[in-house]
């Protein structure tokens, strides 16, 4: 990531000639001078919501959502819907503080926080990091593996590749990366839409679940805490922050308001879609593998398989697809959000692609080695789980602290909101946290 202004600063758009039109056009929307009207008021605003959703259909969601609705059906839709609720506040209050303080949160945490805390996080960081590039990884290399027939080792190579490439997009401004990331995710949706009118599910069953809580028995109460446990990440709540508190700078109090409106909504439509398609992979499950009797679908690998004699060779391919697509994006701004941690935190920045040999190691020994790949998955959304707490509570602390955020503080319910999420999601994913590892 580029070097971000400071709060006192006001710049002018700079850079390539796509970002400087998006700030000129946002500024003249902001200043209300401008005679945009509808969507063209909105566009120049949309982008870091996008990027920020990529972690929300993530390989570690295919694995999650494919579980449950192999073995529960449509039941746990309610659970996707949900989470993608409370994805969206928490991701909200991200974009806010970088819009209010013009700090993303691990530069508010070293700011804010004593040395050793402040150590603490980055190192609980600097995991998750890790943890987020295996998974995201892993899947772009099962991704071309299904696709091509390539062997995984291969496969991983080729992955390490084509995100060097779509890092170095960052060359050329944000307005690029966010387009090349708007069509992955495109892609990802484009294939379950597909493979839905393949499937023919049952819509009155999906929207009766949609709404109406159950859980199925344990194994349900487990399932579920896997899909929230995927669903809110805690290093993109680090990034989203970074990507509003430069890109377009408003003074005064009635700008930063309007401009806080406009990320929302990139927040709602962004991660609406990224909601959209965590159901649909549910939904995809459910009226195949599930209505077939086949509850035990807990592997990528099983189910790219499965799908091809139930609903033939399209469905297969259209899966990989969506795998490839959602391991590339997701592996990118996994990197990306490691380059913001480690600069928020220690003020040190070293090169994007060093970060990326030393994040993709951990990947590649885990293919040459053999190691069941979405075993590895679920293991790495542990790994985010336990993290989450040092993500949420600072967010959430610094959210309401009206020294900080000035006009944009968060509202008493709306922090009540919050700590209640936070805390439903702590208790759910350290649930989780247990029954993987001694639950048997």
């Amino acid at each position: 990531m580029a070097t971000l202004p400071t709060p006192s600063e006001t710049p002018l758009p700079t850079g390539p000639p796509g970002d400087r039109a998006t700030v000129a056009a946002a500024i003249e929307v902001l200043s209300g001078s401008g005679k945009r009207r509808g969507l063209a008021r909105l566009l120049p605003f949309l982008g870091p919501a996008i990027i920020a959703s990529v972690a929300y259909v993530d390989p570690g969601n295919f694995a999650t959502n494919l579980q449950s609705g192999s073995q529960l059906g449509y039941t746990l839709l309610w659970v996707v819907v949900a989470s993608n609720l409370m994805a969206m506040l928490i991701q909200t209050l991200s974009a806010k503080l970088g819009i209010a303080t013009g700090r993303n949160l691990a530069e508010q945490c070293r700011l804010s926080l004593p040395r050793g805390l402040c150590f603490l996080l980055w190192g609980v960081m600097e995991i998750v990091a890790m943890a987020t590039d295996l998974a995201e990884f892993l899947g772009a290399a099962l991704g071309f593996h299904l696709l091509f027939g390539l062997p995984l080792g291969i496969a991983g190579i080729l992955t390490a590749i084509v995100t060097f490439m779509l890092l170095g997009l960052e060359r050329y401004g944000f307005r690029r990366l966010e387009l090349v990331i708007t069509l992955l995710v495109a892609a990802i949706a484009g294939s379950y839409l597909a493979e839905l009118f393949l499937a023919r599910p049952d819509w009155r069953q999906a929207a009766l679940h949609s709404v109406v809580p159950a859980f199925g028995g344990n194994s349900g109460l487990l399932l579920a805490s896997g899909i929230l446990g995927a669903t809110v990440m805690p290093h993109v709540i680090f990034l989203h922050s970074a990507l509003t508190q430069g890109r377009i700078v408003a003074t005064g109090c009635e700008e930063k308001k309007r401009l806080l409106r406009y990320q929302t909504l990139d927040v709602v439509l962004a991660l609406g879609v990224a909601g959209a398609i965590n159901a649909a992979m549910l939904i995809m499950a459910a009226c195949t593998f599930h209505a077939h009797g086949l509850t035990n679908v807990d592997a990528i690998e099983k189910a790219h398989l499965t799908l091809q004699p139930l609903l033939g060779s399209a469905a297969g391919t259209l899966f990989a697809i969506a795998l490839l697509a959602s391991g590339l994006s997701s592996s990118a701004v996994g990197t990306m959000a490691g380059q913001v941690i480690m600069q928020g935190f220690l003020e040190f920045r070293i090169p994007l692609w060093v970060r990326r040999v030393v994040t993709m190691a951990p990947a590649l020994l885990v293919i040459w080695l053999g190691v069941n790949p979405t075993r590895t998955l679920v293991l790495s959304q542990v790994v985010l789980s336990l993290a989450l707490p040092f993500a949420i509570i600072p967010l959430v602390v610094f959210s309401s602290r009206k020294r900080l955020m000035g006009p944009l503080v968060n509202r008493p319910a709306t922090t009540a909101i919050a700590v209640g999420i936070g805390a439903l999601i702590l208790a759910l994913n350290v649930y989780l946290l247990w029954e993987t590892l001694f639950g048997g």
